[in-house]
């Protein structure tokens, strides 16, 4: 769940980079991705 978050964040980000909009949030989108995905990962190793 945590993983297809942080991947529509990061299509978001992508698409608001390429489109030039948004300004910051393109980049608050990003760092939101990488929590998530930094907490997907934790996550998993902690449950085995």
């Amino acid at each position: 769940m945590l993983l297809w978050i942080a991947i529509i964040i990061a299509v978001l980000w992508l698409l608001g980079l390429l489109g030039n909009i948004g300004g910051g949030l393109i980049h608050i989108l990003l760092v939101i991705a990488v929590v998530v995905l930094i907490l997907h990962f934790v996550r998993g190793r902690s449950r085995t």
